[in-house]
């Protein structure tokens, strides 16, 4: 008994502590250093992201700041569990993205974090062009995973998530992940940079060496679960 009551004690305090820890670095990141755009990724920026889930006004406030051409878009919730509460529509951006895509604020701060600091300054390393498009098959749509029944939601259900083919640069070449994964050439290492920067900012990036699933696009999302390959 004594020693259930000291374990008790003791798992009390350390969620004591964890509590203090996270709305320590909650006030600190969201009040004291703003998100920034034009800020590159460090070891607190995925951290940093995740909490601007719980403060969208303070989400969309980032967005602004950085002058992004954006729209608030009504929440959606589905009986099915399905929906957002802060959704953002991209209206532009310095890549075309095929269409005005609807993320969650947070996935849309990740995103073009990445095409800030990852993807424009590659494709002017690789090839010396500006990268103009990315082929992207889309972000929020009700569905499991891999579409099957029975699975759990994917995080695409929540907007929070996207799905990435390739990308095209100045002048109209094309860059394939389908094609180009295991290209030895500039591309390849176009793709794997890519995919590794995204890490920075997503808390899930997947590419074609996870599985055969994803052997057609990257799918970047917020989730919580952390994996890069």
């Amino acid at each position: 008994m004594i020693l259930r009551r000291a374990l008790r004690r003791v798992w009390f305090a350390i969620f004591l502590a964890a509590s203090a820890t996270l709305a320590f670095g909650s006030f600190y990141l969201d009040h004291v250093m703003p998100f920034d755009l034009d800020r590159p990724p460090n070891f607190l920026t995925k951290y940093h992201l995740q909490l601007l889930k719980r403060e969208p006004l303070r989400c969309m406030a980032a967005l602004e700041r950085a002058r992004i051409d954006f729209q608030p878009v009504l929440p959606e919730q589905r009986e099915n569990g399905c929906g957002y509460e802060d959704g953002v529509r991209l209206l532009k951006s310095e890549i075309d993205y095929g269409g005005r895509i609807l993320l969650r604020c947070p996935a849309m701060l990740a995103l073009l974090s990445w095409e800030r600091h990852v993807l424009a300054p590659k494709a002017k390393e690789y090839f010396g062009r500006k990268l103009d498009a990315t082929g992207q098959l889309g972000t929020y749509v009700c569905r499991s995973i891999g579409g099957r029944s029975g699975r759990r939601l994917s995080q695409h259900a929540y907007a929070n998530a996207i799905d990435i083919a390739g990308f095209t640069l100045e002048g109209g070449e094309r860059i394939s992940v389908l094609r180009d994964w295991d290209d030895a050439g500039a591309k390849g290492r176009f793709l794997r940079d890519a995919r590794d920067g995204a890490c920075h900012y997503f808390g899930a990036t997947l590419s074609p060496d996870y599985n055969a699933a994803h052997a057609n696009h990257l799918h970047l999302d917020m989730g919580l679960i952390r994996i890069c390959r």
